[in-house]
């Protein structure tokens, strides 16, 4: 049975670089491929961004089995730390990841999260 689980990370950014480009490089290698169809294979997810200057935080939520939880989270890590993903205009965007870690959902995540356990 799916649980939810959240992971946070920290990122440098030049604010020309597209702030979703890590999201999409997650899915990539969670999924396959940034524009596919749900639902995901190994675990749903979703992801926010939120810059401040070159500093770009993202907030992971995903499901999957507990025993597959170490597994997302260092398929998010090997994401983040790939540092470029090519969008789909041709644009390559560019961040260096300064650090990752799992975190507790919040309160305010609890409802989004039961949505990723059903799909």
């Amino acid at each position: 049975m799916r649980q939810g689980f959240a992971h946070q990370a920290v990122l440098d950014m030049a604010p020309d670089d597209d702030s979703r480009a890590p999201g999409a490089a997650i899915t990539t290698v969670l999924c396959g491929r940034w524009d596919h169809e749900p639902p995901c294979p190994v675990a749903p997810h979703h992801t926010s961004e939120e810059r401040s200057g070159d500093e770009v935080r993202l907030r992971i939520l995903f499901a999957t089995e507990p025993h597959l939880e170490e597994r997302v989270r260092q398929d998010i890590d090997r994401a983040l730390a790939r540092g470029e993903l090519v969008g789909p205009d041709g644009r390559t965007s560019r961040w260096r990841l300064l650090g990752s870690r799992p975190v507790e959902p919040s309160a305010q995540e609890s409802e989004h999260l039961a949505r990723l356990t059903r799909a």
